[in-house]
């Protein structure tokens, strides 16, 4: 896969070709990654559903991991899983990192999976 620069993106960030933004890794601007937490998933697909960069990967109907090349670590995933809304209301208040979640927001490079 050949990684567009800055220099060769459109003025405007136009979208001159539909479907080409496979083609902009923007994983690289994010300060927040998603990883999976110790709460089993259900795999409702609401992260799936949810997700602006098309970063949920899936397999079987099973949500299996996240494109990082594409993820910019929004957190809307972890924000709209009922299963940590579930965690949240049985727990109270948590960090976004924390363990116990389904998907938690970990900062970018303090976690090695």
């Amino acid at each position: 896969m050949n990684a567009t620069g800055w220099k060769e993106i459109p003025i405007g960030g136009m979208i001159l070709d539909a479907g080409n933004s496979v083609e902009y890794l923007t994983g690289g601007w994010r300060a927040f990654r998603p990883v999976f937490g110790e709460a089993q998933c259900i795999n409702c697909m609401q992260c799936w559903l949810f997700c602006p960069d098309s970063s949920i990967l899936v397999e079987d109907g099973k949500m299996v991991g996240f494109d990082l090349e594409h993820c910019k670590g929004c957190g809307i995933c972890a924000s709209v899983c009922p299963v940590n809304k579930k965690v949240i209301k049985q727990v109270g208040e948590v960090a976004r990192d924390d363990e116990r979640l389904c998907i938690r927001m970990v900062e970018e490079g303090k976690f090695q999976e």
